[in-house]
């Protein structure tokens, strides 16, 4: 069974072919890389409107970035078709987090509210990496960028589709 693209959590994006025997440099958007890119572990793209199950062959790592060979793909060309293309995997293949963190797919989307109700924005992206992260807020066609620390995201309820925050003063005000 083929999983649904839009309930699935991205975890790379294939940056470019590397090598003549089908290989390819993935730009890794998860914290965990060696559990994710692994031999024998299923990946998803969509190409022209399908998606398409992928099985990883081989991995290496090269400057934090996976080398991947796909099985099935084993020429310059093949690797090439992938240039672009984003890696998913099925929601139910995500490891639990710890309490307190979020994988990003959980907080694009969200409202911003201060503490006292005023409306910030909705969460477009979420950058960084587990040793700073922040939410990217579009805010009235620009972007306001929110540390996402305990300190200032004081609740997150992804359920909800609701983060609150008590901004330091002029954080709001750096992008108008």
């Amino acid at each position: 069974m083929v999983p649904v693209w839009d309930e699935m959590a991205v975890v790379g994006r294939v940056a470019r072919a590397h090598g003549l025997r089908g290989q390819v440099i993935v730009n890794p958007e998860t914290d965990f890389p060696g559990e994710r890119f692994r031999p024998g572990a299923e990946l998803f793209v969509r190409r022209g409107g399908a998606i398409e199950a992928l099985t990883i062959g081989s991995v290496r790592f090269q400057r934090d970035r996976p080398v991947v060979a796909f099985r099935g793909l084993g020429d310059v060309n093949a690797a090439q078709a992938l240039a672009g293309l984003e890696l998913r995997v099925p929601l139910e293949c995500l490891a639990a987090l710890p309490a307190g963190t979020y994988y990003r797919h959980d907080l694009v989307g969200c409202s911003v509210v201060t503490e006292g109700g005023r409306e910030v924005g909705v969460v477009t992206s979420v950058e960084g990496s587990l040793n700073g992260s922040r939410l990217v807020v579009g805010r009235a066609g620009r972007e306001v960028l929110v540390p996402l620390a305990s300190e200032i995201c004081t609740t997150i309820d992804p359920l909800a589709r609701r983060i609150v925050i008590a901004p330091p003063d002029g954080l709001l005000e750096l992008n108008e």
